[in-house]
């Protein structure tokens, strides 16, 4: 009875977007370099395959020293904080860097990331000790404010936060979108390329913090945010800890099933199996990276009725965890993936990856 009263919740939840569209399937030939004249799905497979035999260089970022950070504008909070300093509203101010990958779309090429320092915390480029700090990803199609008031939250109890706004969402969209399809689509090479983006973006922004001071780093990543995480933790060293909240092994699985990722599939359908996509998203796929992943302390967080990452996706995952041995938590929240945002259960998630931070860093 309570499976049924959530999944037609979540489905109504899941209704109230009207703008997704059905884009064409493509091959996305354009966002890999020139390797043959062979057919574009050949031409693709072998892409993937020279990126698996070393993920490290396919995710490997080059350090820039290009950083700017800007506190609030007069008008912000209440007289606007100094630099570094945070307002009543516990942010500091906007860190902005250039993208280590160059995509077509010039507003997108620019990282934006929102700084919510601890209190106590030395203003930027200040001297002093530092505590804590976590990089923040927020899920697909999240806004402007999402995950603020969970980067207050953390920055109340003791974690500093860079809030990171991911490729293709809200000042990183360029017109002709509504929503960050650009990210994940049926256009198979650019979702790959556009999710690595997104991780090197999240290890710059590590490496920020690391200049700064910050030794005890972590990252939080909500759904998509949860797998563009993992693969960062994979192939950042400087993380200690990683707080995953919706999880699944596989990404093509989650498009493929997924409650929010209908539009996706029909624009794959008639194209690719399932089989296939697994095997040409394996460079996004978190299963592929689990043996890189030993030293870190991970929480795994699903919900019981969520119809976007199928429980037995997560529960898949959480089973590969043990099996290796591999360092982590588990917290199951009782309700599904959209309600996970309703109160009780954001109140309840809340806690459980505070909890987690606070204790790991």
């Amino acid at each position: 009875m309570l499976s049924s009263l959530f999944h037609h919740w979540e489905r109504r939840l899941a209704s109230v977007t009207k703008d997704r569209v059905v884009r064409p399937f493509d091959w996305g030939l354009d966002w890999i370099p020139v390797n043959g004249d062979a057919a574009p799905g050949p031409r693709v497979h072998r892409w993937i395959d020279e990126v698996m035999r070393d993920s490290a260089a396919f995710f490997d970022v080059p350090p820039t020293r290009a950083y700017q950070f800007n506190p609030p504008s007069p008008g912000f909070g209440e007289a606007g904080p100094a630099q570094g300093h945070a307002s009543a509203k516990g942010e500091a101010g906007t860190l902005r860097f250039p993208s280590a990958l160059t995509t077509p779309h010039p507003e997108n090429n620019t990282v934006i990331a929102r700084w919510f320092p601890a209190p106590g915390e030395p203003r930027v480029d200040a001297p002093g000790t530092r505590g804590r700090a976590v990089v923040v990803l927020p899920q697909w199609n999240a806004g402007v404010e999402g995950h603020v008031g969970l980067s207050r939250l953390l920055a109340r109890f003791g974690v500093s936060v860079l809030r990171l706004s991911l490729p293709y969402h809200d000042a990183r969209m360029p017109p002709e979108l509504t929503r960050a399809d650009y990210i994940v689509s049926a256009n198979v090479a650019r979702t790959v390329q556009v999710c690595r983006q997104a991780v090197l973006d999240a290890r710059r922004a590590v490496a920020w913090l690391a200049d700064q001071g910050y030794e005890r780093i972590g990252i939080l990543g909500t759904s998509l945010g949860s797998c563009l995480a993992l693969l960062t933790a994979a192939h950042e060293p400087r993380i200690r800890a990683q707080a995953l909240n919706h999880v699944s092994p596989y990404f093509a699985d989650v498009v493929w099933r997924g409650l929010s990722t209908r539009h996706v599939r029909e624009g794959l359908d008639g194209h690719i199996g399932l089989d296939e996509l697994r095997d040409l998203w394996r460079p996004i796929n978190p299963w592929s990276y689990l043996d890189r992943i030993r030293n870190t302390q991970t929480l795994l967080v699903y919900a019981r009725y969520d119809l976007t990452f199928p429980v037995d996706l997560s529960q898949l995952l959480i089973r590969e965890f043990g099996r290796l041995e591999l360092p982590h938590e588990v917290a199951v929240l009782p309700c599904g993936h959209y309600s996970t945002g309703v109160a009780p259960f954001n109140f309840m998630d809340a806690y459980v990856l505070t909890r987690f931070l606070r204790k790991r860093l």
